[in-house]
């Protein structure tokens, strides 16, 4: 069957089996969910059903090489185009495991829908020399090639979901609102949807929102520096704070916190985004050397940094969402759904009436939203829809996201 039939046979179906594909900015590795979409006669979306969900860690090896290609000190040009063929070798190992664990076979699989892995994110613009002079450019950076994955599984490929709305003069970023939108609005009730991976993002969604309402941008950093502050703490030995146990024998520094907080960033009105080129190994190494100067324990710095990333959360809703909008609930998402002390330290923040939940509550294992975002997304793909949400990312249009690879 050619392309153009194939498309034209799966936007008559109305049922779709999709493999969804993250890899976050945590490093470390990759979320794999199998999705079952139904459409109505129009081709909107009707139900999301999680089938099945596969998480395979990297390897330290692989870790460490992707995260030398996250920083401009030890990024080589060598070491990055190898991971960006090796990467889907990872991905299709993943999908097949997945595929075995559901028991589904090949066949049964209409298409893989894969981010792939952000080495670097250019928030805003950047100059750079155009053939009619100096120009600025909007860019970011997911690596993981579509054909190795299409060749290893048999199975058509969407990704580079954000190039398209970093063309229509977007951010590119966050995508997954729209996926949020679809799974989550709801007619009484304002929600506030917060993944928590390597960077904390949020999506706003009014009661009885429409898309156009839907608002979303970064907090800051997520689990990222606290992962980083865990490692150096351990020498390694311990990669993130299960449960936020260790952060919990901790005390909270107010004059580290209360510096950390003037960064610039958490000032900026949204459309925003950030990532590991702001807030990475360099970042956390600069706070441990805070904390050093000062004479704070590192059980000390750690409860203050993941003090950081909840606060740095709780100030973006007063300032940027509550204002405008009446919120109930916060349903939080990703690794950072598992820190208990991170999550208390947010609900204590919060005003009367919010209660912050998790995905999990709603059936929605915290760990796989992003990877059924993403079959979401690529699903909208193969349908010829748009799914960035310009109101988010600052995109002049919504445009559809990714590039097919059959």
């Amino acid at each position: 069957m050619d392309q153009p039939a194939k498309l034209l046979d799966y936007r008559a179906k109305n049922e779709h089996v999709l493999i969804g594909l993250m890899s976050g900015t945590s490093l470390d590795g990759v979320d794999a969910a199998l999705v079952t979409i139904r459409t109505d006669e129009q081709g909107e979306i009707e139900k999301v059903t999680l089938r099945d969900f596969f998480y395979m860690p990297y390897s330290d090896e692989l870790r460490e090489w992707v995260m030398n290609l996250c920083s401009v000190e030890t990024a080589r040009v060598d070491q990055l185009t190898a991971v960006h063929y090796g990467l889907s070798e990872w991905y299709a190992y993943a999908v097949q495991q997945l595929m075995q664990k559901a028991g589904v076979t090949t066949a049964e699989v209409d298409a893989v829908c894969m981010h792939g892995q952000t080495i670097w994110h250019i928030a805003g613009r950047t100059p750079f020399p155009g053939p009619q002079g100096m120009t600025e450019v909007r860019a970011s950076l997911q690596i993981g090639e579509l054909s190795t994955l299409a060749e290893r599984t048999g199975i058509p490929v969407v990704g580079n979901f954000r190039a398209r709305d970093l063309a229509a003069d977007g951010e590119g970023a966050p995508l997954v609102p729209y996926a949020d939108y679809i799974l989550f609005r709801h007619p009484q009730k304002g929600r506030l949807l917060q993944n928590i991976g390597g960077i904390a993002n949020v999506t706003l969604l009014p009661a009885s929102a429409a898309i156009d309402q839907v608002v979303a941008f970064d907090t800051g950093p997520g689990n990222m520096i606290m992962d980083q502050i865990v490692q150096l703490m351990t020498n390694g030995q311990m990669r993130y704070d299960e449960g936020g146990k260790l952060a919990a024998g901790g005390t909270v520094s107010s004059v580290l916190l209360e510096k950390w907080l003037q960064d610039p960033y958490y000032q900026i009105k949204p459309p925003k985004s950030t990532g590991r080129e702001v807030y990475g190994k360099a970042f956390a190494q600069e706070l441990f050397h805070d904390a050093d100067q000062l004479g704070i324990s590192q059980t000390d710095l750690l409860a203050t940094v993941t003090a950081l990333t909840a606060t740095t959360i709780a100030n973006a809703y007063v300032q940027f969402v509550l204002p405008t909008t009446k919120v109930e609930e916060v349903i939080v998402s990703g690794g950072g759904a598992h820190n208990q002390t991170l999550l208390a330290m947010l609900q204590r923040q919060l005003p009367t009436g919010m209660t912050v939940m998790t995905a999990q509550q709603f059936g929605m294992p915290d760990d796989a939203k992003e990877a059924v975002a993403f079959a979401i997304l690529g699903h909208e793909t193969l349908m010829g829809r748009p799914s960035n949400v310009p109101s988010v990312t600052g995109a002049k249009r919504a445009v559809p996201l990714g590039n097919i690879c059959f």
